[in-house]
């Protein structure tokens, strides 16, 4: 096929593409491919000769890409991942286009330097000196907390004390955080759980006599892992309190801001975050809060140091590479050698729309579960489980005459016959072992009448499964 043909087949793509963004608010919420999909897509082989690319396009976005959770949807609530910023895809597209390798200056050096200035940009929202501070763009918050994680661990222990270093987290980490300090060779036994507050933020209390009764026992206390954002209740941990334990005891401080950190970015809520510049180390994803496409996260250290000691290596074959002058050269300083240059198309974003539309968006996503929280309070029948928090809210229906379990049950099916009904996407998760409704309202596209609607749905599921005396286990 010829440049011509695919460059009129693009364009084909295109306007296909931007006919269902307009018809997104219309359609459904999630699509999932049913066993005759599956089977349709099976009977699909691999050609010995190529087909016309008009054709598999229209395959691939009928029998492929039709079959998802919308996130971009204004009233899917279910998960943070969410809305993508248009600009955001446009800058995707171009840099995929060039195929940029950006591992090292020599080969990628503007690209470099963009994703250097972003770096250092990011810093100052977080109070870095950035003479002193570094980071690097990666794919997600799994491989910032990783690589956060490696730098702690190779600052704080060595190698004969590693089977002693402990690990603090509370019982609303990520479960990547755990699983990072487990690749980064953390025994699981040496992992402490910390519970939380009525807040779900971390209690200091019984952080601080882990740390000194893991001390008592011999054993190396090294990071403490705080989250801004968590992922069940957007909750952000007493930062300033935590800095001042990991001050008083010698160890790293590592924030898992993968979510919570675009807070960063707002104008009148970036208080939120106070204390969070004494912090070694930070996890952001853009891809969350900040409306970029997969994959777009950053990790800042405060001590550039850090992340050479733990990172750099110098093959022969690359030996080439080194001549930049001072520059930075990615895959020294962090897990990926061949990485794609992820931080344009946010550069891309950001000077297309600017920070104070990005400080809008994230704080209308706070503004509208304050509304959620409105809206629930004056219904019958239901209460707030957590408070508003980073766009977040939990809420249950909870009938007096029945038992905890039956309350369960019944917020389960509400979840169930609205993805059934597939005008919303509310999921559920569990808090202090109560099953709950979940709402992260992030979308900027979203607006008040689409929570009124969407709560006076679940509403009127709630009641008819109560008036009907149905369970979760018959729906």
């Amino acid at each position: 096929m010829s440049n011509l043909e695919l460059r009129n087949s693009l364009k084909y793509f295109i306007d296909q593409y931007f006919q269902e963004v307009e018809e997104v608010p219309l359609g459904e919420v999630v699509k999932i491919a049913d066993s005759n999909q599956i089977e349709k897509l099976r009977k699909i082989n691999i050609p010995n000769q190529g087909r016309n690319v008009e054709e598999v396009m229209e395959e691939m976005m009928k029998d492929i890409y039709d079959y998802r959770g919308r996130s971009d949807h204004p009233r899917f609530f279910g998960f943070i991942p969410g809305p993508v910023c248009l600009n955001s895809w446009i800058g995707d597209v171009m840099t995929s286009a060039y195929n940029l390798h950006a591992g090292s200056w020599l080969v990628t050096s503007a690209g470099s330097y963009v994703e250097k200035s972003l770096i250092n940009w990011l810093s100052e929202k977080v109070g870095y000196d950035t003479n002193k501070s570094s980071g690097l763009f990666v794919s997600g918050g799994s491989m910032a907390n990783l690589t956060a994680l490696v730098a702690a661990r190779d600052s704080k222990l060595s190698f004969e004390t590693l089977p002693l270093g402990t690990a603090y987290v509370s019982d609303q980490t990520h479960s990547s955080v755990k699983k990072a300090l487990k690749i980064a060779g953390i025994s699981p036994k040496n992992i402490r759980k910390i519970s939380v507050d009525s807040n779900y933020k971390m209690n200091i209390d019984e952080l601080e006599k882990a740390i000194n009764d893991d001390i008592s026992k011999g054993l190396k206390p090294f990071v403490i892992i705080a989250s801004a954002g968590t992922t069940n209740t957007g909750s952000i941990d007493p930062i300033p309190e935590i800095s001042n334990i990991c001050s008083q005891y010698g160890l790293w401080m590592h924030v898992d801001g993968a979510f919570g950190a675009s807070i960063l970015l707002s104008k009148n809520y970036k208080h939120l975050l106070n204390g969070i510049e004494n912090a070694d180390s930070l996890s952001w994803d853009a891809h969350k809060w900040l409306f970029q496409t997969y994959s777009c996260a950053m990790v800042l250290i405060k001590d550039k140091n850090n992340l050479s000691k733990s990172f750099s290596e110098n093959p022969e074959y690359l030996r080439d590479l080194d001549v930049n002058d001072g520059e930075v050269n990615y895959g020294n300083i962090g897990i990926e050698l061949t990485r794609p240059a992820r931080g344009l198309k946010f550069w891309f974003t950001l000077q297309t729309v600017g920070t104070d539309e990005i400080s809008r968006r994230i704080e209308y996503g706070i503004h509208l579960a304050e509304y959620a929280k409105k809206v629930v309070t004056d219904l019958n029948n239901w209460e707030i489980i957590s408070e508003p928090q980073s766009a977040i809210i939990n809420f249950r229906y909870s009938p007096t005459g029945i038992s905890e379990q039956e309350i369960n049950d019944l917020n389960s099916s509400i979840s169930h016959l609205a993805l059934q009904d597939n005008y919303a996407g509310v999921f559920t998760t569990v808090l202090n072992n109560k099953v709950v409704l979940r709402m992260c309202c992030i979308n900027p596209e979203t607006t008040q009448d689409d929570i009124d609607q969407t709560i006076t749905k679940l509403n009127k599921f709630a009641q008819q499964l109560l008036n009907n005396n149905i369970s979760g286990s018959a729906v």
